[in-house]
């Protein structure tokens, strides 16, 4: 692993919730990821669209069979008011970045009303326009078997 990425990984280690990186680019790249994040807790789902290209694309893998949705569709599912209380948390971000272009590899935990519900691993696919980074596609797995936290 090159020394960038450890010490952006190490840097985010027990960070909670809101990730930083290792540098200010590493943290632009996060911020629309953390912003995702945020609107899924508050089940806002402006929120969740907003840092986002239009039209963005999702898939989630879940007992090796892919669900397939836009950013849109994703939003008006989880953002929709609900009795239990979500959060996605991911930890250890990978992030590589090639001028307008940026990927975010990370294991993630999903809590539901306080308990871990699911985990995995997210894929980010990032890209930068007008001087701002916007998630232009997410692809996760998502399994029970998580360990204790």
């Amino acid at each position: 692993m090159p020394l960038l990425s450890l010490a952006a990984a190490l840097a985010c280690i027990g960070a909670g919730t809101r990730l930083h990186a290792a540098t200010p680019e590493e943290d632009a790249v996060l911020a629309p990821i953390n912003a995702m994040f945020a609107g899924m807790s508050a089940r806002d789902a402006a929120a969740i669209k907003s840092p986002a290209i239009p039209g963005a694309t999702m898939v989630l893998m879940r007992d090796g069979k892919p669900t397939q949705m836009t950013i849109e569709a994703f939003a008006d599912r989880v953002g929709k008011p609900a009795k239990s209380q979500i959060e996605e948390r991911i930890h250890s971000p990978l992030i590589k970045i090639d001028n307008d272009l940026a990927v975010v590899w990370a294991p993630f935990d999903f809590y539901a009303d306080g308990k871990v519900d699911h985990c995995g691993t997210d894929l980010f696919n990032l890209i930068r326009t007008g001087g701002k980074w916007l998630i232009a596609s997410v692809a996760d797995t998502g399994r029970k078997d998580c360990p204790a936290k």
